[in-house]
């Protein structure tokens, strides 16, 4: 009964030690472990024999914000780009000098954003970061937040191309294989079978305001583009609510191309899904870009992550009323 009662706490203190920390994430399960891959003109992809977690939404400012303010007073990684500052599109200041370096999220600015509404720097995207950049921070969480390293957990970090993850590690950037099969397989048990687009549908979707999401709305451009404009174009991560993939993930089509840790070449790194510079083509899984150098910080890519499932809360507090039951027997 004591062993039980211990590992019932146990299981709860770790549970609220997790919740506790500055950056979460809604996580979608995906599940069908062993599933067939889908054939397509450079290659077959989607098959992951496991389960996995993915982060619902992208990366946004505000928890990259998190993230700056633990571990670059200095900033000797570069982890900041100062055009997050300089460029409309870009959501972050920095201030101060090295040693002391403080990071906010730009002032919201009214009437800017989609449809003449206020455009919320927090809540858009992280943009102007490389795949070096995306590493670091997944490091970070692995190492519990706050001071936790960047340079080793998940990867040890190198020229970019040469880091292979961690078997171990619980946050990773998902391979192209486990960001295809959260985008594209339509969750039907261990199948071959795939949208073409990320809205749970074959059909193009439209570039519509998340106001008037017709369940395949995405941010994209096209000559009639009445999702934003060039100055302020992203959407809110999670915008478009009746527009989830099969997982139900969001936004894995349009606002943002997201890093892959997948390597495409010797140079560079997979990214998919296109974003608010690109039309619907993109968006469908039949696209593959050829891949980006990992260094470069492009004003239209962004990231997710990834993680291994962990047991639920409605588990943990099982286990806890278990526990307790036991002790009163």
């Amino acid at each position: 009964m004591k062993t039980v009662t211990a590992f019932a706490f146990l299981s709860l203190t770790l549970f609220f030690a997790t919740a506790a920390h500055a950056v979460t994430f809604d996580w979608a399960t995906v599940g069908n472990a062993g599933n067939a891959g889908e054939v397509q003109s450079q290659g077959t992809f989607g098959a992951v024999a496991y389960t996995y977690n993915i982060s619902k939404t992208e990366v946004t400012n505000a928890q990259y914000v998190d993230f700056l303010n633990a571990v670059a007073d200095t900033d000797p990684n570069a982890l900041y780009s100062t055009s997050m500052d300089s460029s409309t599109q870009g959501g972050i200041t920095r201030s101060g000098s090295s040693g002391s370096y403080t990071y906010t999220v730009k002032s919201d600015s009214i009437g800017n954003g989609p449809g003449g509404t206020d455009y919320i720097y927090g809540n858009k995207p992280v943009n102007y970061v490389s795949f070096l950049d995306a590493m670091r921070f997944t490091n970070w969480l692995e190492n519990g937040q706050g001071s936790g390293g960047t340079e080793s957990g998940v990867y040890t970090i190198g020229s970019g191309t040469d880091e292979v993850r961690n078997p171990n590690a619980t946050y990773f950037i998902p391979t192209e294989d486990e960001w295809y099969k959260a985008a594209y397989h339509q969750n039907d048990g261990v199948t071959g079978n795939y949208y073409d687009y990320p809205t749970s549908t074959d059909l193009v979707p439209n570039n519509n305001l998340p106001s008037s999401d017709t369940g395949n709305s995405a941010n994209f451009f096209d000559s009639g583009y009445t999702t934003g404009n060039s100055s302020y174009p992203m959407t809110d991560v999670g915008a478009y609510t009746q527009s989830e993939s099969p997982y139900g993930t969001f936004d894995q089509g349009g606002n943002v191309w997201e890093w892959n840790e997948t390597l495409i070449s010797s140079s560079s790194r997979s990214i998919r899904g296109g974003g608010w510079v690109v039309n619907s083509d993109v968006l469908a899984a039949s696209d593959r870009k050829g891949g980006e150098d990992p260094s470069i910080e492009s004003i239209s890519v962004g990231f997710r992550v990834a993680s291994v499932p962990e047991p639920s809360s409605l588990l943990l507090g099982a286990m806890v009323g278990l526990g307790l039951l036991m002790r009163r027997r």
